[in-house]
Formats: structure tokens, sequence, C-alpha cells
């Protein structure tokens, strides 16, 4: 049973280097704002509306939660098994469905419009997180996670490989931004947008996350190279701050790893906060971006810190 800290500082926040003691806020606590859930996944922020949307993925629905009253609700079920979620530059909900095996947008007025399902004619496998870049151009990986079983979409067979692909909604063209990734998971741009950051997870003999440059007009990765080795450790979803750190959700291996690790731009493990359960994903929100927001197995947790996540 999971009971929270109440004496300052709580000692589920880790310094592992004295670059992190300034992102700890010695005052604030690991908070457990929600739990009940089957596996959480996809946090985003909608400031606008002083909430934040998460995944359950196998119940089949995105939750919303509610900075001021802190109720949980249904915000949409079924979902088709949404994963990764993200929000463009107009504010419209992207979401990831390992259902239907698509990327969809939520538009304003509550209807939604199908972005990508397909790639040279065949079907996507089970689009799994996402990021916008600040061009508008949507960004995702395309693992088979999503189809291995019917717990979290619909058994199925890849006719793809696991490319990780970059959206011109301009156009509307599809490309293949990296084929060279073993079942790609979490990503993220680095502050100013010339590095994109990639969890590789069937990389051997341990998974880890590889980075890559981000090239001629912001269209094309290139130079790619393994930043972490995780080593036992499993990451997930993953973060930049406005200083180009790493908040990776982290777990599911070893106990003592669950939670959420934090690595500097230079790939060095700066710092973690230890939690109950797997951190799946995160993102920062809250009025200064500075509360951290962690998904985990069946638990929503937050943390102030003392940075902002990058826009």
């Amino acid at each position: 049973m999971w009971e929270p800290h109440v004496g300052y500082p709580d000692p589920a926040v880790q310094v592992l280097h004295p670059s992190f003691e300034r992102y700890r806020i010695v005052l604030a606590a690991v908070e457990r704002l929600a739990t009940g859930f089957r596996f959480t996944e996809g946090p985003v922020w909608f400031g606008d509306h002083r909430c934040l949307l998460f995944s359950d993925i196998p119940n089949n629905r995105i939750m919303r939660w509610d900075e001021q009253s802190a109720a949980v609700s249904v915000f949409r079920s079924p979902s088709n098994f949404a994963n990764g979620n993200a929000r463009d530059r107009e504010g419209r909900l992207v979401s990831c469905e390992h259902g239907m095996r698509r990327v969809t947008r939520t538009e304003h007025n509550g209807s939604i419009t199908v972005l990508a399902d397909s790639y040279e004619g065949k079907p996507l496998n089970s689009p799994n997180d996402v990021v916008v870049k600040s061009d508008g151009t949507i960004w995702f990986t395309d693992p088979a996670f999503g189809i291995s079983s019917d717990y979290e979409g619909n058994r199925a067979e890849p006719e793809l490989p696991t490319y990780l692909y970059r959206l011109d909604t301009r156009s509307g063209r599809l490309s293949v931004a990296a084929d060279d990734l073993l079942s790609p998971n979490g990503l993220a741009f680095s502050p100013d947008e010339k590095r994109l950051y990639v969890v590789q997870s069937r990389a051997t003999p341990y998974r880890n996350i590889v980075v890559y440059d981000v090239v001629d007009d912001g269209s094309r990765l290139n130079h790619q190279r393994a930043l972490i080795d995780c080593g036992p450790g499993i990451p997930d979803g993953l973060r930049c701050d406005e200083d180009g750190n790493l908040w990776c959700g982290w777990g599911m291996g070893d106990p003592e790893l669950d939670g959420v690790m934090v690595f500097s731009p230079q790939g060095e493990r700066i710092g973690r906060i230890r939690l109950p359960e797997r951190c799946a994903n995160l993102c920062f929100g809250g009025r200064h971006r500075n509360r951290l927001f962690m998904s985990g197995s069946q638990s929503l947790y937050s943390l102030y810190v003392n940075t902002r996540g990058a826009l």
C-alpha cells in the first residue's frame, strides 16, 4: 500500500549528481492523484482547461484529471485503445490508437480526423508515442506492441517494419524519418529541436536511448548514435525540460528501478524519482509547466520540480 511521505524532503526524490540538486524542491513531495487503472500512458496537459488527459489502455478509454477539483472522469470511451497523446500547435489532441492502428486528431468541435493509418498501402502496426514539432509536423513511433495480444489492442500480424514516421500536416505526406530502429517507443525533441531522442525497446544486449541530429529544414534525421545504455532498466516515455535534461519513465524489470530517471543532455544519470510502480510516460504541466505528471502502471502521480518543461 502506497503512503505519501509526510516529511520533507521526500526521499523518493533522489539526487544522483550534484547538478540535479537545483531541480529538486525540498518542500515538494510525490503525490498520488488517482489509482485503480489497468495501465496508464500518454499524459498530456491542457492548460486552458486546467486538466490532464491520459490513456488507460486496456480499459479502452482516455481519462481526464481536473486540477481544480481533483476529480477524475472518463474523457473518451471507447478510445480505440489509445496510447500516446500530444497537443498540436492549435491546441488539438493528437492520439496514437492501437485498436484502429492509426493516428488521429480531435478537432475543436469534438470530431475526429484520421491523420495516418497506413504506409505504402499497408496498415500501420500500432502507433505508440507522438510529439508535435513547432512547425506543426507530427512525429510518431510505430512498434508492434499493441497488436501482439488482445489486451492493449487487437492481435494481428505486423505488415510493416517498426519505423519512426514524420507527418507533414500541410501536405498530408507521411514519410519514414528513421528505418534503423528496433521497436522505437518514447520520443522527444530537445528544447531547440536540433536533436531528437528515441527509446529503442528492442536494442541488444540492453534497451537504449538514441539521439539524432535534426538537419536540413528540420525535416530529416541524421547521425544516429546511442546516448544512454539502459542496462537492466526499462525506459518508455520521455520529455525534455527547458535545460535539455531528459526525464524518462522507467521500470518493470527490477522494482528498485521503478519510477523516473533523469539524465543530462550528455546522457549522464543525475536524478531519480522513486515510485512504487513502473512509470510508463510523463509530461510537464500546471500553470508554469513545473509540475511533472507521471503515469504509472495503475496510478497517476505528480511532483513539483524547479524547472519547466520544454515547449
